[in-house]
């Protein structure tokens, strides 16, 4: 397993004023999505109908009531469904044709065939020369169904997949009901095809993820400074709403709570309000949605102490600690693996090096808590069922999120050293997106 070395030091982070004025305007936005999409469309979809095994994919959705893919599936000015939605993913030969059951006028054309010209009972004028009479929404649908015969028919329906469960119980039984028989008995879970479609990046998405952790060490770096603390008078609530008020004003949608808490000498932990001290450890937890991607990342910093000019070499050893965790981890990931593989061998290599190991990383990506396999959860160190199976695919980016219980003598504590930081798996190998913090943030 190759891993990127990049490294990131406080002293190397570009300012937020300068990342600020990266951020482009809606307009931009707009048209960004909307060139990915057509892309995604283009390149991944043929690769997730092949990879599921399915040879129609059905997607439907009502009005303020969508299924989790939606927004990855539509142009950016469909806010929400428009009444009923039906998408149809079906293998042509060696193509992948792109339908839509849709009202008219709602403006996909240039990512989707319309193919229900005439709505029955609907004013709109059908061609005079369309040689199919009206026909309500289920009727065209199943008149595709029969027209391409496919044998495998995905619904987004689930027991294992909150991603690929997204049908609602009454357009499920629309869709299967307006089906002949014989094709009622050919639907299958499209579980795989929604999880494929979500987790694998395109290279623009790729490419961009690095910009959006830049932005993210950066306001970290700034929030964990002497410009946003005085030690004595902040507390780690302030620098909480520091950094989402600031991401808010940068335009930027904070997608969680975030959370700012102390580690103090001879105390440990403080998750509530308390002001900020020389010879506190600070660590945040912190994410955001820009370009319709996610970021999420824990960090540490040191409040120095009078005289000091460095965090103590012991509390160094702990946050070196996590890092060798983390090593450990991208070294244990591969095209192929499960995430309980992934776990079961990063653990036991850690404990074998005499660490106190606790991984719980997560997919990221649209969502925070991405579609893709679970790499541990917090009370699930022995793997997790169902989720933990899942295999590790190409282009897909994940949250390394874990953590080492350390014994810190000079603080007669023994407390966990919790990091997160997001990366990209290309190729089988692990690059840090925007580097990986590897000392501590520095307040004087």
């Amino acid at each position: 397993m190759a891993i990127s070395n990049e490294e990131f030091l406080v002293s190397e982070v570009p300012s937020l004023a300068d990342l600020k004025k990266k951020i482009i305007p809606y307009r931009q936005q707009e048209a960004l999505h909307n060139k990915w999409l057509k892309e995604r469309l283009e390149t991944i979809m043929p690769m997730v109908m092949n990879d599921s095994g399915l040879d129609m994919w059905v997607v439907a959705f009502n009005e303020y009531n969508e299924d989790p893919l939606y927004k990855t599936l539509l142009p950016k000015h469909l806010f929400t469904a428009r009444r009923t939605m039906c998408l149809v993913f079906v293998k042509d030969g060696e193509k992948v044709r792109r339908l839509a059951l849709t009202r008219p006028n709602i403006g996909i054309e240039d990512y989707y065939e319309l193919v229900w010209i005439n709505q029955k009972g609907s004013n709109w004028k059908i061609p005079e020369d369309y040689p199919i009479g009206p026909e309500t929404q289920w009727e065209c649908l199943n008149r595709i169904v029969k027209q391409y015969d496919p044998q495998r028919i995905g619904l987004n329906i689930s027991n294992e997949y909150a991603f690929g469960d997204g049908l609602s119980y009454s357009l499920a039984q629309k869709i299967i009901s307006s089906l002949d028989h014989k094709y009622q008995n050919r639907i299958v879970t499209a579980q795989y095809a929604a999880v494929k479609w979500l987790e694998t990046r395109s290279k623009n998405e790729l490419a961009a993820y690095n910009g959006l952790m830049q932005i993210q060490h950066t306001m970290i770096a700034e929030a964990f400074s002497s410009k946003v603390i005085t030690p004595g008078v902040t507390t780690n609530a302030d620098v909480k709403y520091w950094m989402m008020q600031t991401l808010i004003d940068m335009g930027l949608e904070p997608w969680f709570d975030f959370d700012v808490s102390i580690i103090r000498e001879k105390v440990g932990w403080l998750e509530e309000e308390a002001v900020i001290l020389p010879g506190d450890v600070l660590h945040c937890d912190v994410g955001f949605r820009y370009l319709d991607l996610c970021t999420d990342t824990q960090e540490l910093a040191y409040v120095l102490k009078m005289g000091e000019t460095a965090a103590p070499a012991y509390l160094q050893k702990a946050l070196d600690d996590v890092n060798r965790f983390r090593d450990i981890v991208v070294s244990k990931m591969a095209i192929g693996k499960t995430g309980n593989q992934v776990l079961a061998q990063s653990r036991k290599q850690a404990i074998d090096e005499g660490l106190k190991p606790s991984l719980y990383s997560h997919p990221i990506g649209f969502h925070g808590h991405a579609a893709g396999p679970t790499i541990g959860l917090v009370d699930r160190q022995d793997g997790v069922e169902g989720r933990g199976d899942y295999t590790l695919g190409n282009n897909t980016c994940y949250s390394l999120e874990l953590n080492v219980t350390v014994d810190i003598k000079e603080w007669d504590i023994s407390t966990m050293w919790a990091m997160e930081t997001d990366i990209a798996f290309v190729d089988n190998q692990v690059y840090y997106l925007g580097g990986r913090q590897t000392n501590y943030h520095l307040v004087k």
